[in-house]
């Protein structure tokens, strides 16, 4: 399986700016620019591959750990995770912190967290990215 992304880039690195597209629809034209990704914090002025390798990890982490309650025979109501990566300029991206409040019936807490640092490790996103901290902060709600 593939799945493709085009990033479209015009000019230089701190005036330029670029498009994003997919072919899923999920977004076209997304705009990203030299601002978005290293000044503008509230992620007003466009994306970032930050942001976007944020929301990569959030939904897979989310897709692991539902398969994992649900073969554990507690499915999940609901998995809120949140994933925020860090890029330190001049070193590039340095962790992925997932925060993560679930609705289990049925699970004691001892038991989610096991399964919780588990889709941590077993997901396809944490191990491509394995070279960078991440960290997982896991609640019952």
């Amino acid at each position: 399986m593939k799945r493709i992304a085009t990033a479209n880039w015009t000019g230089t690195l701190q005036e330029g700016s670029g498009t994003l597209d997919v072919p899923s629809g999920a977004f076209s034209a997304l705009p990203y620019t030299y601002k978005a990704r290293f000044v503008d914090d509230s992620g007003q002025s466009g994306t970032s591959p930050e942001e976007l390798i944020a929301a990569a990890h959030s939904a897979c982490f989310a897709m692991q750990l539902g398969h994992f309650l649900a073969e554990n025979g507690t499915p999940a109501t609901n998995l809120k995770v949140d994933a925020a990566v860090t890029l330190v300029p001049g070193t590039g991206i340095t962790g992925s912190a997932l925060t993560l409040v679930g609705t289990v019936p049925g699970i004691d807490n001892a038991t989610f967290q096991d399964l919780a640092e588990k889709a941590k490790a077993n997901c396809p996103v944490s191990k491509a990215l394995g070279a960078i901290s991440i960290t997982l902060e896991a609640k019952l709600g």
